[in-house]
């Protein structure tokens, strides 16, 4: 692992040694030197992660090395040391740009602490800065963004299915992008040029299932005052895309297992079936494995959608994923709602990081279109956030709930888990984003499992 690098500077010889020496403990790699000159002489060298620094010295005073600083390395965060601790001070310190401020004599622990922050700040900013470079570099399919090795890993699942004209199964929580994913496969397949229709098997009446998907004739029911051929076959040469077919009425299923088994359908009303020549994708959110054992979605229908599986990953589960959907929607709608916003401050950045995104990719989208509307600068600051993504707590460490040490078994097994929760369960998923197989994955488990205090 690469230390992160520390430049100290101070005219006292003795409080310089003092520094190097003690944070090097924290795991830092650390250069001292006695003036402002020769720091911005080591800045035009190299990277510095992070400039510890006097405010009064002789030469350069820290305030001027402060500016000095974001003309060499622009970004570097500097933290000031100063035996003058009062307001007045700290706000002089501020505006000259210093990231953070501490007062003489300060406890190595405290010092120590401010550089991992100040750490953790350059590598947030830098890799905020660099969002919108990927958002328009994204090799992504359409509205899918992603670069975390589960959307790796649906990219290239997508490029090897869409070739096709099989049946497609996407599973996912709501809000993680199913309608896009099939839109994708659309696009890249050979029926492209054709049409891609949606529905959403929730939002129908049962009564008006048979008629959407096959079409009714003239005077078949009241209301039916024309004829209409059905979505089968008005997507015929193009995608129909069932959304949450889950919720599709037992006495509509048969019907539609027999439809994509002859490649035709008979309107409600009519006596003649009607060729069709569409490519289904269906949706759940819902384990239609438990749906068949409950007695709510037949067997025969379930195997004959599920040639390929496509599961999808949780936004919880795609880590710094997060940061590149929200800079998508920050171009994509501060441009709609007339303003000019650069992207996310990193403490806001931080946030949207810390929070586990229950809504997945829509409630990221509307969290941003309010702080959209909110944003008072050129940025969305964390008070433009809503208060419960405000609020989000740290990200779960995986230390020990004490100090001590433990084996390395254990830490995999809580890391294994881990994934598993944020995964909502689905081990497939989980061994993607382990880099394991899953046979692999499994007996660790079973070994768990079969441990009298397994956890």
């Amino acid at each position: 692992m690469v230390k992160s690098r520390i430049l100290v500077v101070d005219d006292d010889a003795i409080l310089r040694k003092t520094l190097t020496k003690g944070l090097g403990h924290y795991g830092f790699e650390l250069v001292g030197v006695e003036s402002g000159e020769d720091a911005l002489k080591e800045l035009g060298k190299g990277r510095w992660d992070v400039v510890l620094a006097d405010l009064q010295m002789m030469g350069m005073d820290g305030f001027e090395l402060c500016q000095r600083c974001q003309e060499v390395q622009p970004g570097i965060p500097v933290i000031v040391l100063t035996g003058f601790g009062n307001f007045e001070t700290a706000i002089a310190a501020i505006r000259a740009g210093a990231y953070d401020f501490l007062s003489k004599p300060a406890e190595l622990e405290v010092v120590a602490l401010a550089v991992e922050r100040a750490v953790a700040h350059r590598q947030l900013t830098e890799e905020v800065n660099s969002l919108r470079e990927q958002v328009r570099s994204s090799e992504g399919f359409g509205e899918l963004i992603g670069e975390s090795p589960p959307m790796r890993a649906l990219f290239d699942l997508i490029s090897r299915v869409s070739g096709t004209d099989i049946n497609v199964l996407i599973f996912g929580e709501s809000g993680t992008g199913k309608e896009l994913v099939a839109r994708a496969l659309h696009d890249m397949s050979r029926r492209k040029a054709g049409p891609f229709i949606a529905v959403n098997c929730a939002a129908l009446p049962e009564a008006l299932f048979e008629s959407e998907l096959f079409g009714h004739v003239k005077g078949s029911f009241t209301g039916a005052s024309s004829a209409r051929s059905g979505l089968l076959v008005e997507a015929s040469e193009g995608t129909l895309f069932l959304d949450e077919i889950g919720d599709m009425p037992l006495s509509v299923q048969s019907k539609v297992l027999r439809a994509l088994e002859n490649r035709t359908v008979r309107p409600v009303g009519g006596h003649k079936e009607v060729a069709f020549n569409a490519r289904l994708v269906a949706a759940s959110n819902k384990n239609l494995e438990e749906e068949v054992k409950a007695g709510r979605f037949r067997e025969d229908l379930y195997y004959r959608l599920d040639v390929v599986q496509i599961s999808l990953a949780p936004l919880r589960a795609r880590g710094n994923d997060k940061l590149l959907i929200a800079q998508h929607f920050i171009e994509r709608f501060a441009k709609d709602m007339g303003r000019e916003l650069v992207g996310l401050s990193p403490e806001a950045a931080e946030k949207i990081l810390a929070y586990d995104w229950p809504g997945n990719a829509r409630e990221l989208r509307n969290c941003i279109e309010r702080a959209i509307a909110l944003a008072r600068f050129d940025h969305i600051a964390v008070d433009d956030l809503s208060d419960k993504v405000r609020n989000a707590g740290q990200k779960t460490s995986l230390r020990a709930e004490s100090d001590d040490l433990v084996p390395l078994e254990v830490v995999e097994r809580r890391y294994i888990l881990q994934v598993l929760e944020k995964c909502g369960g689905n081990r497939s998923l989980a061994a993607r984003i382990l880099g394991v197989d899953r046979k692999t994955l499994r007996r660790k488990i079973k070994v768990w499992d079969e441990e009298p205090d397994a956890s």
